[in-house]
């Protein structure tokens, strides 16, 4: 890789590193440590091809596709060693209700993996359905089957309070 490009990568890598890290972490229920790591691998399989992924189209999108690929790949490599938890890190406050974000972490983590990937690819990152399709490599009717069966769970285990955090 030359200089120019190296320099290009650690520029990219340092912009996107923020928008990565917070969808880690809510592909990962909040698991912040998993979360950093899933951002670094993602990182690190950019670096490999940084030469190629720097003349896409829509390099920040590529990244997250890769961090999605990351995270189920990783999901089915671990899944029999899951890990319980009783409490959550320390965060800073962000003025949000904490309370609101714990419920909804908890409620994602909840989801099986592909419906916790497709919900935050489709309502977080915004992005449509064919679009979460091609990041995850599966058809449009397999993102809105997920997505419907993934919403109507989040509605089972948030209750009468979903209109309630609708409306926070």
């Amino acid at each position: 890789m030359s200089q120019k490009a190296g320099e290009d990568y650690v520029e990219f890598a340092a912009a996107r590193a923020g928008h990565l890290y917070r969808s880690a972490c809510l592909l990962t229920a909040g698991d912040t440590h998993l979360a950093e790591d899933l951002v670094q691998e993602a990182l690190g399989r950019i670096y490999v091809r940084w030469g190629r992924v720097s003349r896409a189209e829509n390099p920040a999108g590529y990244a997250q596709t890769v961090l999605s690929r990351t995270f189920l790949a990783h999901r089915r490599r671990f899944s029999s060693r899951e890990r319980a938890r009783d409490s959550f890190p320390e965060m800073a406050d962000t003025g949000a209700d904490p309370s609101l974000r714990l419920t909804l972490l908890d409620a994602l983590a909840r989801l099986p993996a592909k419906g916790r990937a497709v919900v935050v690819l489709r309502y977080w990152e915004d992005r449509s359905v064919h679009e979460t399709a091609d990041a995850l490599n599966m058809s449009s009717a397999a993102v809105r089957t997920r997505c419907v069966r993934a919403l109507a769970r989040l509605r089972e285990l948030l209750g009468e309070d979903l209109a309630e955090y609708a409306r926070s």
